[in-house]
C-alpha cells in the first residue's frame, strides 16, 4: 500500500510543474518573439518482483515479468523554436527574421546574448537597442536628421538624410546561429545565453549559410497557441485529480487492514 502512495504523489508533484510550465506559456501568449516551453517526463525506477523471461519450469520461461514502477519525474522542459505568427506593425525599427537564427544583444557586463524580439528602439545616441535599452551587435547608429530608415532581407540598414534624395548605408544587421537552440539558457527579456549545450554562435548575413531574412515591419509574435494550452491543461488537472485519487484509496485500503479483527 505505501508504495501506491509514494507513487501518486510523485504523480502529483509531475503535474504541479506540468502546470506551472503551461501557466508560464499562457502568461507570454502576448510576449514577442517568445518561444514555448514543453515538459518531459521520465517514470522513476521500477520494483522487479520478477524478471522477464526467467525460468518457470526446467523447460519453459515467463513471457512476462513482474515489475512494479515508483511514478514520474520531471526530466527537461525544452523550447521549441517554432516560428510564431507575423503581425504587421509599419514599424521601422519592427523586423521580424524569417526562418533560422537570433539577434545579437550586447549586455551591461560586456557579453552577448541572443534574441527573436525585434521590437527595437532608438535611444538619445541614434544606436538600435533592445526596449530595455541593449545595444544590437554590431552596433548599428541612426543619424539625427534621417527622415526615413530601411532596412532589407539581408540586415542591410540605410537611411535617407534631410536635404538629400539618396539613402545611405549605416550599418549591417548579423544574425547568430546554434546547433542546438533548445539547448540556449532563458535569461528573461526575451533573452538566451549561449550554453554548452547549445553549441557556440555561428554569425553571418541574414538569408546565407541558413540563416533566416530580415522582414521591416513585421514583428515575430509568440508560438503559444491558447487551445493546445488548455487542452493540456485540463490533461493536467486530471491527471492530478487521478493520483489525488489513488492516495485517497491507498489511505482506505490501509485503514480497513488496520481495523481487521481476528
Amino acid at each position: 500500500m505505501m508504495r501506491a502512495l509514494w507513487t501518486a504523489a510523485s504523480g502529483m508533484s509531475s503535474q504541479t510543474q506540468n502546470i506551472n510550465v503551461i501557466a508560464n506559456n499562457l502568461a507570454n501568449v502576448n510576449t514577442t518573439g517568445f518561444k514555448k516551453s514543453r515538459p518531459d517526463f521520465q517514470d522513476l525506477m521500477y520494483q522487479t518482483v520478477q524478471n522477464p523471461g526467467s525460468p518457470s519450469t526446467n523447460a519453459n520461461q515467463n513471457p512476462v515479468g513482474i515489475q512494479f514502477g515508483m511514478g514520474s519525474r520531471l526530466a527537461a522542459v525544452s523550447k521549441q523554436f517554432t516560428p510564431g505568427d507575423f503581425q504587421n506593425t509599419g514599424g521601422s525599427l519592427d523586423v521580424a527574421i524569417e526562418g533560422d537564427g537570433f539577434f545579437q544583444i550586447q549586455l551591461p557586463d560586456g557579453s552577448t546574448a541572443y534574441s527573436r524580439a525585434g521590437n527595437f528602439k532608438m535611444d538619445s545616441n541614434g544606436r538600435i537597442v533592445t526596449t530595455d535599452g541593449y545595444p544590437m551587435i554590431p552596433e548599428i547608429v541612426i543619424p539625427n536628421n534621417s527622415s526615413k530608415i530601411s532596412i532589407g532581407t539581408d540586415g542591410t540598414v540605410s537611411v535617407i538624410q534631410a536635404g538629400q534624395t539618396a539613402s545611405s548605408t549605416v550599418g549591417n544587421i548579423q544574425l547568430a546561429n546554434f546547433t542546438n537552440p533548445a539547448g540556449l539558457s532563458s535569461m528573461g527579456r526575451n533573452l538566451y545565453q549561449q550554453t554548452d549545450a547549445s553549441g557556440n554562435a555561428t554569425t553571418g548575413t541574414p538569408g546565407q549559410n541558413g540563416l533566416g531574412t530580415i522582414s521591416q515591419g513585421f514583428l515575430e509574435m509568440s508560438n503559444v497557441n491558447v487551445a493546445e494550452e488548455m487542452v493540456n491543461m485540463i490533461i493536467g488537472q486530471r491527471a492530478y485529480d487521478a493520483n489525488s485519487k489513488a492516495i485517497t484509496t491507498s489511505d482506505q485500503m490501509l485503514q480497513t487492514a488496520n481495523n481487521l479483527v481476528r
